[in-house]
């Protein structure tokens, strides 16, 4: 499995960025995977933002509920993460991760207040 993230950037606070993540390879079948995306900023733990089930279940964070929304399109073998409403501490690399095993490259956002 292999895992293309992009989208992210430099921001100001209150503004928006969306992420996306293309999942491509063998071995998986998209439309039953979780996906999560998790973040880490500079010296601190990585941490589960957002996850969304095969079913479409989604969860997250306490930190970004109510700002980010996770999201899929199982016919482009993608996943979302839209984030409005940014701050300061959103900022850091954020990671794709499918099932249990796979990470993508990871994507800087930097938001600047």
């Amino acid at each position: 499995v292999q895992l293309q993230a992009s989208g992210g950037g430099l921001v100001q606070a209150g503004g928006s960025l969306r992420l996306s993540c293309v999942a491509s390879g063998s071995g998986f079948t998209f439309r039953l995977t979780t996906f999560a995306w998790h973040r880490q900023a500079p010296g601190k733990q990585r941490e589960l933002v957002a996850s969304i089930t095969g079913g479409g279940s989604t969860l997250y964070a306490d930190s970004v509920k109510g700002r980010f929304t996770i999201s899929r399109d199982n016919a482009k073998n993608t996943v979302y993460l839209q984030m409005n409403s940014l701050k300061s501490e959103d900022t850091g690399v954020y990671y794709c991760r499918c099932g249990v095993d796979y990470w993508g490259q990871g994507t800087q956002v930097t938001v600047s207040s």
